[in-house]
């Protein structure tokens, strides 16, 4: 992935993260605001013809819409809690097993199709009017046994592993429906588990999404896909930007706050070993320069001769170390 892509992303994400700590009713807010969007988003790009708006009537008033099938009433409430379990799983930074994704399914397509929610599909699927050939039904254990154990050893940054998860979802196609959502809110997952906030691919974008989906899966580039996918969490960060005041990326006292360079070498540490801990998570961003530089709390020196201490002494893992600041 882009270095410089990627360093603006998570540098968007720690302004986000930062803004969410001092305000959590508004993050709280936004948080039901994101829900009825991805809802309506990811549902509307599989032909859910429920609005946005009906979508919130749906969800926050459990309206009957009139017109519209109970099948599309049930996608809402069941996209819903879908991703209320996404969100709270992320919280414990915990590893993607094959059960929480048949789990994730069974969800979502519960009281549609109970037959085939949270199994595997046993008969041959194609995507109508896509190119890309899919495997065998018999393959489909297997691989997504090898998917899983591939995304518990990368150590690729969530926003690549996130893309990956998806792509690879979508084309070992699983299930005999329901697939593209549930790919999607494990792409929320793995980004959600890492700091960001809900990541939406909204409906105007879906030939785009589908085009360079199909292009990747059928033997050309796949770097127009990931190219949308990092677009598409841009668009996300810049919204939750755009909705908070303007003090979201600001320190009312910049004075006490430090550089990377300042802290690294107050801690003993490469730059680079900061920066990483900042991508994992580990430790956050107080605030950004006007010329784009990372700001740092002091109190961020104390908190990585522990870090330090828990790889170094105790051999912790990285999931191990956030379980133990939390």
């Amino acid at each position: 992935m882009n270095q410089k892509i990627l360093a603006r992303l998570q540098a968007k994400k720690e302004q986000v993260k930062n803004y969410f700590r001092q305000h959590p009713d508004f993050a709280q807010n936004l948080h039901e605001r994101l829900k009825v969007e991805l809802t309506y988003t990811s549902n509307a790009i599989e032909g859910n013809t429920l609005s946005r708006q009906e979508t919130a009537l749906v969800l926050e008033k459990g309206i009957a819409v009139p017109g519209k099938k109970l099948r599309e009433l049930t996608e809402a409430v069941n996209h819903a809690e879908a991703l209320d379990r996404v969100l709270a799983h992320s919280k414990h930074h915990r590893q993607i097993t094959e059960a929480d994704i048949l789990s994730l399914h069974h969800q979502i397509l519960k009281g549609i199709d109970d037959k085939n929610a949270g199994m595997y599909r046993r008969d041959p699927v194609r995507i109508l009017g896509s190119k890309t050939i899919l495997p065998n039904a018999l393959k489909v254990p297997q691989l997504m046994t090898e998917l899983v154990r591939r995304l518990q050893q990368t150590d690729q940054p969530p926003e690549r592993v996130a893309a990956e998860l998806h792509y690879k979802l979508v084309t070992i196609h699983p299930f005999i429906d329901g697939n593209g959502r549930t790919a999607r809110l494990l792409f929320n997952r793995v980004l959600l588990a890492a700091g960001y906030p809900v990541i939406v691919i909204a409906p105007e974008d879906r030939l785009d999404y589908l085009k360079v989906l199909e292009q990747a899966q059928t033997g050309g580039s796949s770097e127009p896909y990931y190219l949308f996918m990092r677009k598409a969490i841009e668009k996300s960060l810049d919204l939750c930007l755009k909705q908070a005041p303007i003090t979201a990326v600001a320190n009312p006292k910049p004075e006490k706050l430090v550089q990377i360079g300042a802290l690294a070498k107050h801690c003993g540490e490469p730059v680079s070993s900061i920066r990483f801990r900042t991508q994992e998570g580990l430790v956050s961003v107080a605030a950004y320069s006007p010329g784009g530089y990372a700001l740092y709390h002091p109190d961020c020196i104390e908190k990585i001769k522990r870090i330090r201490g828990l790889q170094t002494d105790e051999r912790l893992t990285i999931s191990e170390i956030k379980q133990r600041l939390e």
